[in-house]
Formats: C-alpha cells, structure tokens, sequence
C-alpha cells in the first residue's frame, strides 16, 4: 500500500510534464528499482540523480525529460529536508571562503585534461558558445571569443585580466588576435599546466591564484564561466576587487550563468558530484553587488545558446567514450552524462540564464556601444 501511494504520487507529478512511467515517448523514464518513488520523493534531486547514477531507471532523451519536468516546474513541488538542510548551512556557512577556494579546482577541473580535450572544442572553452552565425562548436566559441573582445575594445598592447583562465582558450585567443597582453589566474593545478603551454610563446602568464589575492590594474578584465563559483556571500568582494584592478576608463566583461530567482545555493546533485560550493547568481544579486562600484553599460542575454553548446560537448564526450573508459568508470559515464544532458534541458526550459554583462568605473563618456 505505501509503494503504490509513493508511485502514485510520482505519476501524479510527473503527468503534469507529460512524462510518463516506462511509456513509449522518448522522454518516458523505464524504472528498474521500484524502490525509486520513495527514494525521490524523500530525498528530492540528489536522489533523483543519484538512483540514474545507480541503473535504477533509464531515459532514451535525458535533456528531454528535463526540459519538460523543468518547464512544468516540478522541481519546486518536491522540496526534501536535504534541500532545506543545505539552505540553512550555506546562510550560516561562507562555503566559498578563501581556505576553500582551490577545492573546485580539485574536484571538477582536475579530473583529467584528456577528458576535457575530446569534449569541448579547439580553444578548450568550457563555457557558452554564441551560435548567432555558428554552424559547429569550435565557430561558435571562437565567434564567443570574438564578440568578447569586442565588447571590451580590446585594443593591441592592453593589460588584460582573464579571472577564472580556464584552460587558457581566451587569453591565447586576445593575445593572438588581438595582441593584447594577458594574465590569466585559475584555481586548477591541471588547468594551469596545460594553459602555460597552450599560450607558449605569446604573451600571457597564467597563475595558479585566487581573485581575493589580485594587487594590480589592468585596462580590461574579463571573467568567464568563473562567478558561478563565487557564492553570494562574496559577490560584493569580488566586485571590489576588479574595480580595485581596474584603470578608470577600464571595462569589466563578466560572462555567467544566471538563475530567475536570488538563491543562496545550489542543486544538491549539482554541488556533491559537479560543482561543489557553486550558485547561480540573480540579476538582483549582481545588480546588488556592483551597486555603487561600477556603470552598468550592457547587459546581454543568450542562454537558449547553451543548450546547443551542452548537446555538442555531451556529443563528443559520448562519441569519445572507448578512449576514455580505461580511465573513469561507468558510473562516472551516467554521471556526466546526466550533467551534460540535466542542464540542456534546463537551458532549453529558459531556467537558466547565459549573461554578458558590460560594466565601467566611471561610465563611458558620451554612451556605450551595445555589440551582438
């Protein structure tokens, strides 16, 4: 009686996003543990991702699945006492603390170069294609690249600031093209190795170092896919930072994802195998932030984008799996592509936000000029 009270319920709700149990859509979910209706309903998202983890149930489209269960808002009709718990720790607790900082860096991006070298595209950029013109992955980070530098009006001879440097894709891309001189800084030993010698030669030095510890100027600063990792609690922080780096007639270019509503953490699935510690910033938050610190010139919306980028790279990684097996397990291989595929959809239901957003010191004199 109590199973078929847990599996009605799930039914009930999963209805509401025309999903259905072991149905024939490509989106129905195949349940092979019946024990998973008590398990999610329990426990919310991270029991709902963990039992995917476990082969207790299957799903032909995953992005599909959660575009519609996303859209429907499901998500907010299960609320579990792991969710409530991991609000009340992230108000007491600054998770995202200097002594913590480098944990991300372990735990994500150090996992294995070769792994990120089959999944994402030439420049190694980890964050939102601008598939505006783009016909394939590589055009469309590359025209991401592009339309950030122009953004800045990065000119030759420039100090540029590349926070969160990743693998190295922009500061190559500034430097090569745009002959700027760039530092790039990231919290990721393995980032950092590959990206000193995937910009050999040009001139950009890449640090392994935390924001909080920047004592420079610069003219331009640029931090891509990085302020997701910043936590609410030191948005205003990291916000005086970069205006304490930069010059008075400098630009900020911050490129992140957003989130519709101010949180003070995130998915629990998403912050115990992905992104430990990160969040999704709100407009208001970021407004909030930078409020008597920076002019906010320009404000860019194009997170429909990144599910296009998130399908490509789940794509490669999948077409790459043979060369990746010896070295990650199949568990691994259900979690990644549940990562992949669980933020498709969240982008494809218009959940989640991709923001460019343009500040200056001073504001600039005589107007800024939007570029797309």
């Amino acid at each position: 009686m109590k199973h078929d009270t847990f599996y009605n319920k799930i039914v009930e709700l999963l209805t509401l996003a025309d999903v259905q149990i072991n149905g024939e859509h490509p989106w129905d979910i195949h349940v092979h543990n019946e024990k998973l209706y008590a398990r999610v309903l329990s426990k919310g998202s991270i029991a709902l991702g963990e039992s995917y983890m476990d082969g207790w149930w299957e799903c032909e489209r995953l992005d599909e699945f959660f575009y519609r269960i996303l859209r429907a808002k499901l998500d907010t009709k299960v609320i579990s006492w792991t969710d409530m718990f991991a609000i009340l720790k992230a108000k007491i607790f600054n998770a995202q603390k200097l002594s913590r900082a480098y944990r991300i860096g372990k735990h994500h991006y150090d996992i294995g170069n070769r792994l990120y070298w089959y999944m994402l595209d030439h420049y190694m950029n980890y964050s939102c294609g601008y598939w505006e013109n783009a016909k394939n992955l590589d055009e469309a980070q590359e025209a991401k690249l592009d339309l950030i530098c122009r953004k800045l009006d990065l000119q030759p001879g420039m100090r540029l600031l590349d926070i969160g440097c990743g693998w190295g894709g922009m500061a190559k891309f500034a430097a090569e093209r745009y002959q700027a001189k760039v530092i790039g800084i990231t919290v990721s030993k393995k980032q950092a190795e590959f990206a000193k010698e995937f910009c050999k030669g040009l001139p950009v030095e890449i640090r392994l170092q935390d924001y909080r510890d920047l004592k420079e100027t610069f003219d331009r600063v640029v931090s891509i896919g990085m302020f997701e990792h910043v936590g609410y609690k030191n948005y205003k922080t990291f916000m005086q930072t970069v205006r304490n780096c930069l010059t008075e007639n400098g630009l900020l270019l911050l490129h992140t994802i957003g989130g519709l509503l101010s949180v003070v953490k995130t998915d629990p699935w998403i912050n115990t195998y992905i992104f430990p510690n990160s969040m999704l910033p709100s407009a208001q938050q970021i407004c909030q932030a930078s409020e008597g610190l920076f002019v906010l010139e320009d404000w860019h919306n194009f997170g429909a984008d990144y599910d296009k980028t998130l399908m490509q790279w789940f794509k490669n990684f999948d077409e790459h799996w043979n060369q990746l097996k010896d070295s990650y397990s199949m568990r691994f291989y259900r979690m990644w592509k549940y990562y992949l595929l669980s933020c498709a959809g969240s982008f494809r239901a218009r959940s989640n936000q991709l923001w460019q957003i343009v500040f200056s010191p001073e504001g600039i004199p005589g107007g800024y000029h939007s570029i797309r």
